[in-house]
């Protein structure tokens, strides 16, 4: 599992100490400049006035919790492919409290500051200036022990198999929660097409796009064999993922908590990143089988690292470990 080292979570977590210091030395700088009430929330279309309040100590109060909070966050559940993400986050919301002061400066009545949407776009700019530098401090930041290297994947579990014998694996592996959500999901097709056409039968149509593939994907079969790897619903042929085993360069096991399945993933289901895609139903242990584009295909599913083996094994058949 590609778990982050005491160095990257000091990298995610220095540019919200720093935001947070830079902050705290303003907002006493300031403090005889700022009035007892400040202005919080705007609206409008091109420069957007005042029609929300919030008192000073509590908007102190509330904008550090906010600050360590998406620190606390990001120094958790940081990947080293995510880190520069950990810094646009703290220069975006850093420049913008900043600037949310600055509006509020000398403001006799808090109903007349005014935010330009400029912030916005110097919301961005700090942004992606903090992104850059966080990007930069990526290769300064060693993958964790356990991260997936090139080349570890053939470096993987093999099963002991005779040159004439002949092997299969076969699992399922299923979401209960996204079996009951598909469920309700289906249960309001019919109740949306009883009720009025329109716009009733949105409900209809939404519970069918939601429901179908959602309970396709709520139990499936994941299978190894002399094909390569193969994952369909338990129920049906159709939809299925394959990969074919001349493409398979090495397989290997690894496990998924919720922190590396948010990070690694983006979240549960079947999630397509730059270098990566995954069927993730469940925390636990997951295949992991490298492509030889580069590119990683992950399923969880009991009994991972036997499945690993065998493909490690049949693959080596075909030259390819």
């Amino acid at each position: 599992m590609n778990r982050a080292t005491p160095r990257l979570r000091a990298f995610a977590a220095f540019p919200f100490v720093l935001t947070l210091v830079t902050y705290l030395v303003l907002l006493a700088a300031w403090g005889d400049r700022l009035p007892d009430t400040l202005a919080t929330h705007f609206s409008g279309a091109d420069s957007a006035r005042a029609d929300g309040f919030t008192g000073r100590t509590a908007f102190a109060a509330v904008s550090v919790a906010l600050l360590l909070g998406l620190g606390t966050g990001w120094t958790v559940l940081v990947r080293r492919t995510a880190l520069w993400g950990a810094w646009a986050t703290a220069g975006f919301t850093g420049a913008l409290l900043v600037l949310l002061l600055r509006d509020n400066l000398d403001a006799a009545d808090p109903a007349q500051v005014v935010s330009p949407l400029t912030n916005l776009l110097l919301g961005g700019a700090a942004a992606a200036l903090f992104a850059l530098a966080g990007g930069a401090l990526t290769r300064l930041a060693p993958a964790g022990a356990g991260a997936d290297a090139p080349g570890a994947a053939a470096e993987g579990p093999r099963l002991a198999l005779g040159a004439s014998e002949v092997a299969g694996w076969s699992r399922t592996t299923a979401s209960r929660p996204l079996t009951v959500l598909s469920l309700l999901a289906l249960a309001a097709v019919p109740a949306g097409l009883l009720l009025a056409p329109w716009p009733a039968a949105l409900l209809a149509l939404l519970g069918l796009v939601i429901g179908v593939p959602g309970l396709a994907l709520a139990r499936v079969r994941v299978t190894v064999d002399r094909w390569g790897v193969t994952v369909r619903p338990s129920l049906a042929g159709r939809p299925r993922v394959r990969v074919p085993l001349d493409e398979v360069t090495g397989a290997s096991v690894r496990e998924l908590d919720t922190a590396a399945v948010l990070a690694d993933y983006g979240g549960w289901g079947y999630r397509v990143r730059a270098d990566r895609t995954g069927l993730v139903l469940r925390a636990g242990e997951a295949l992991v089988v490298r492509r030889s584009g580069g590119r990683e295909f992950a399923v969880t599913v009991p009994d991972a690292r036997t499945a690993a083996a065998l493909l490690n094994t049949l693959a080596e058949r075909r030259g390819k470990v």
